[in-house]
């Protein structure tokens, strides 16, 4: 297999996560992954509270919903941190000059992207309802189109996996767009083919009408909408049934030269898989070995069999659904 011309993608990460004791109570949360993550990944750390000079410790804040109307406040004080929270959020997002993803901290009352508990008063024990923090929203609205998870939906394998092929194509398509050429588009667009098809066939039919008319539209409409194509393709995790397809497809080019027994055993495989019965590992493995016997050229440069370093291959998995 061609070893992947790895492009570092550029992360930003909540601060606490394995970087600074700069949570509330003065404390930094480890995390095995995320340490391993350093060695490929450029991480830029970021603790909005502490940002915005609540210091380390401090009183917890909470979200609040008032009237139809969200504040980010700290009951112990009575402080109302929501001005400072937004003006924050805006003027440091907007300052980023390059990023492909975002892994923040779950729950966070800031950075949470999901399961934040909402309350109808500063004073309220009990929440009413569960939302996004007020950094994590902003997230979300400056960069729809990157990838964006906590470190605890990470622990999931089939997330972890999704979020790492994502960050390193895209990744690989910020250089692209550095450096574009047709040639480049058309070599990207290739190279990435049976990945795109496991995520999503009907994306991946017009990701290739758009790059087969990319000579005759501008560069920055041919980028803008092969970039929302992306964003669309990744928006969920593949299907299995896509993931078979895009599989049986490379099958197709190694099939000719297997004896009867190899054929009929990686069907079975195949089956297995379709049943939850065996990891998508098994079958990736099956084919890298034989793409790497017949020194078949077009897939062993194909992203599917090599979405990124190998050393983050991860076996374990908490068992928690998306």
């Amino acid at each position: 297999m061609k070893v992947m011309n790895t492009v570092k993608p550029i992360i930003v990460i909540s601060k606490c996560l394995t970087f600074d004791a700069c949570r509330y109570n003065s404390q930094m949360i480890p995390d095995s992954f995320i340490e391993k993550m350093k060695n490929f990944v450029d991480f830029i750390p970021v603790c909005p509270e502490v940002s915005i000079h609540l210091g380390v410790p401090r009183k917890p804040i909470r979200l609040v919903l008032t009237n139809e109307k969200y504040q980010l406040v700290q009951p112990a004080s009575g402080k109302d941190c929501t001005q400072d929270m937004e003006q924050f959020a805006h003027k440091w997002l907007g300052s980023l000059k390059e990023v492909d993803g975002f892994i923040l901290k779950s729950r966070s009352p800031s950075c949470g992207i999901k399961d934040v508990r909402v309350y109808p008063a500063i004073d309220s024990k009990a929440s009413i309802k569960k939302d996004i923090g007020f950094f994590g929203k902003k997230v979300m609205f400056l960069f729809p189109h990157l990838a964006q998870e906590d470190e605890g939906r990470m622990l999931n394998a089939n997330i972890r996996e999704h979020f790492l092929s994502q960050i390193f194509l895209q990744a690989q398509f910020r250089e692209l767009q550095k450096q574009y050429s047709i040639s480049r588009l058309i070599d990207f667009h290739a190279r990435n083919k049976y990945l795109f098809m496991a995520c999503n066939q009907s994306e991946l039919s017009k990701m290739g009408r758009l790059v087969a008319h990319a000579k005759r539209l501008p560069q920055e409409q041919v980028l803008k909408s092969y970039q929302e194509h992306i964003q669309a393709m990744f928006c969920k995790l593949p299907r299995i049934a896509t993931m078979i397809n895009a599989l049986l497809h490379c099958f197709g080019y190694v099939s000719d030269k297997l004896s009867s027994e190899e054929r009929s055993y990686f069907l079975d495989l195949i089956q297995q898989y379709k049943g939850k019965l065996i990891p998508l590992s098994v079958l990736v493995s099956v084919m890298k070995s034989w793409i790497i016997r017949f020194k078949e050229p077009y897939l062993s440069d194909q992203t599917l069999f090599n979405p990124y370093p190998e050393a983050l291959a991860n076996m374990s998995d908490s068992g928690k659904n998306e």
